[in-house]
């Protein structure tokens, strides 16, 4: 039998209603009150973060310290970081319940969203050109230009399966210019730095990463050599099973009413402010997604 609060609470209340003095168990109901609430609200008190893995976990942690720490002092909470190793490990850890709150491009919202409808999203952050949207850019070194036009058995460096700047944006690119990236050799290198490196040592004639993460590395001689149309940012989504509704409406407040000076101590992903975020703004997205049949491991 399973020990709920409901559980807990009905046999307390049928003990003290048979064997206490009115007095006392009009107590014990108080108490059992104050209980049960301190159970449904324990949750938002220690809420469990979730960034993306797209660089290294100590640049990850150190982009979004400062603004966990704005948010647990604006809203008395605490806020803890639960680091994983792939968007699919965060998906898993939040149909779960493992997960309050978590950082979500739009490819992983949109399928975490078709299997868990709880998820819900909070805010989307602007990048540094103040759009609320970003792109997915192809790289290569200068001078492997010519290896798009006739992009086959070429090597390409992608992120994660479950990351929209994987294989999803890989593919329509390779789309674009005529081909098909199974008629290439890919595979997957986890986070955006290590697919832009790999490209700068030569391992690999193509990667396709986001494109702010990409022009990070022009200094070492990599190029953009096709871009993806403007998708919808980056954003935090909520698991509504855990978190409030008033903890989630705080937060995008408090995000949203931030001043630029507190914020210009945030991470680059997380510094340019933020706009409230609907479902409705990923069904774009969802058309998209719907067509791709997307493999978990390379080909080669």
């Amino acid at each position: 039998m399973d020990v709920t609060p409901e559980f807990i609470t009905w046999t307390m209340l049928r003990v003290a209603s048979t064997k206490m003095p009115r007095i006392c168990f009009s107590t014990m109901l108080w108490v059992v009150m104050c209980v049960c609430i301190d159970l449904g609200y324990a949750a938002d008190r220690v809420v469990v973060f979730a960034p993306m893995p797209m660089e290294s976990p100590e640049l990850v942690i150190g982009q979004w310290k400062p603004l966990l720490s704005y948010l647990e002092q604006r809203l008395g909470m605490v806020f803890r970081i639960e680091y994983s190793k792939s968007n699919q490990e965060i998906l898993d850890k939040f149909r779960s319940g493992k997960i309050d709150l978590a950082y979500l491009g739009p490819l992983p919202y949109v399928a975490l969203k078709k299997v868990f409808p709880a998820a819900q999203p909070v805010v989307k952050f602007r990048e540094a050109n103040g759009e609320a949207a970003y792109t997915c850019a192809m790289i290569a070194l200068a001078g492997n230009d010519r290896k798009l036009k006739f992009p086959r058995n070429l090597k390409i460096a992608l992120t994660q399966p479950m990351s929209t700047c994987g294989y999803f944006a890989a593919d329509g690119l390779l789309h674009m210019a005529g081909t098909h990236i199974e008629s290439n050799k890919y595979r997957y290198l986890n986070a955006h730095d290590a697919v832009a490196l790999a490209v700068v040592r030569g391992d690999y004639d193509l990667g396709v990463v986001k494109s702010a993460i990409g022009a990070k590395y022009a200094h070492l001689g990599v190029i953009r050599l096709a871009e993806t149309a403007a998708l919808p940012a980056l954003g935090l989504i909520a698991n509504s099973q855990r978190l409030s509704k008033e903890t989630i409406e705080s937060v995008r407040i408090a995000l949203l009413e931030v001043d630029s000076n507190t914020r210009a101590t945030w991470g680059d992903n997380v510094r340019h402010g933020a706009v409230s975020a609907e479902d409705i703004d990923y069904n774009p997205m969802r058309v998209l997604y719907k067509k791709k049949d997307i493999p978990t491991e390379g080909n080669f």
